[in-house]
């Protein structure tokens, strides 16, 4: 199977982490992986943050965890990084960072760093504290949290096997 193909194939979320950092080659690697999602008219509108200062990590996963009611919860699973994507609050703005978001996924299996998708960007950047996070990052106003990828080096026990392929996945019509 080629190589591109088997990269999505064997991709999976990490719910898991040890605290080693990545190294600062990988990260470039999934970053530009990000930068190469396609977007509407080739815009690249989406905006990428990358967290590994450890406290301010650990700050918004606190916030992420309020999102759902439970400030005490791991949300970010230990890893010692996270990318938060950000886009504009329109379905095309929306659609290119969920692009980019797959893309640094991807990235990140390609270049074996174990990743995950963590939801709740957009409620933990629409508070008070978010929103000044985003001014102290030149995000625009109108742009919105949309999601956050932990980056790491995952423990067995944060991998899961593949759940297998619904049968009505694909009709062909």
């Amino acid at each position: 199977m080629n190589e591109a193909l088997q990269n999505l194939l064997t991709r999976r979320s990490c719910r898991a982490y040890t605290e080693d950092q990545i190294n600062p080659e990988d990260l470039d690697a999934i970053l530009t992986a990000g930068t190469f999602a396609p977007t509407a008219m080739g815009r690249q509108s989406p905006l990428m943050v990358v967290v590994q200062d450890d406290k301010l990590l650990r700050r918004i996963e606190q916030m992420n965890a309020a999102v759902i009611g439970k400030p005490e919860a791991r949300t970010f699973y230990g890893a010692p990084t996270v990318i938060i994507v950000f886009g504009a609050d329109t379905l095309i703005g929306l659609a290119d960072a969920n692009l980019v978001i797959g893309n640094l996924l991807n990235g990140a299996n390609a270049v074996a760093v174990d990743s995950c998708y963590i939801w709740r960007a957009r409620e933990v950047f629409d508070s008070e504290e978010g929103k000044a996070l985003k001014k102290a990052w030149q995000i625009p106003e109108d742009y919105v949290g949309v999601g956050n990828v932990i980056l790491g080096c995952g423990k067995p026990e944060g991998k899961r096997e593949p759940a297998p392929r619904k049968a009505d996945y694909v009709r062909r019509v």
